[in-house]
């Protein structure tokens, strides 16, 4: 075998990297060795540069299911305060009105309720501001910010409570604490966070 020979395809190897077993011709590009497995693609971003908050489609243009469930929710909330408020002040004046009633009078366990005839008018009042503001959040649910979602989740927490400790019935406690209780599961989901996060023009 010669090492001359130009039809060996193991011809001599030259110094200086001339062409010869191993080295590329000149001009010959140098490709890099794929060792059978096709080329990764291109990682891109997602998210439209909003971060993380709104997953892989942008912020959301929609008002997620749960929030809207918690704006209802809210609406009940209020509605349930007015009516409270109502009876309340309807309690009161009746009081007010049969404390000097010959019937009641002599009615010892009527009389000391008498005494707190007030106190209805004053809880009517805190329970239809409360009532009025639920229904500002809920109004604020479709366009407010993160403090917005603060504010609601604060309410939830606070309504959930009071809730618990029912000054008439249990059940009404009982809906109260329920109904706080999923305003705050929903308003605090990342869905939910998204929206309140989401950019404002």
């Amino acid at each position: 075998m010669s090492f001359g020979d130009p039809n060996n395809p193991y011809g001599q190897q030259q110094q200086g990297g001339q062409p010869g077993y191993g080295y590329p011709q000149q001009g010959q590009p140098q490709a890099q060795p794929s060792f059978g497995y096709p080329q990764a693609p291109p990682v891109q971003s997602f998210g439209g540069g909003y971060g993380d908050g709104y997953g892989y489609g942008g912020p959301p243009t929609e008002m997620p299911g749960g929030v809207k469930a918690s704006r209802v929710m809210l609406y009940i909330i209020g509605g349930f305060q007015l009516i409270g408020a109502l009876l309340l002040f309807w309690a009161g004046v009746g009081i007010e009105e049969l404390k000097d009633d010959p019937e009641f009078r002599n009615d010892q366990a009527f009389q000391d309720l008498a005494q707190y005839s007030d106190s209805f008018h004053v809880v009517g009042v805190l329970a239809l501001l409360w009532g009025a503001f639920a229904m500002f959040l809920a109004a604020k649910l479709a366009k407010g910010g993160n403090g917005i979602r603060v504010t609601t989740l604060v309410f939830a927490v606070v309504t959930a409570v009071l809730g618990i400790y029912p000054f008439i019935f249990v059940l009404v406690g009982l809906i109260y604490t329920v109904l706080a209780v999923l305003i705050a599961v929903f308003v605090g989901k990342s869905d939910g966070a998204a929206w309140f996060n989401r950019p404002r023009h």
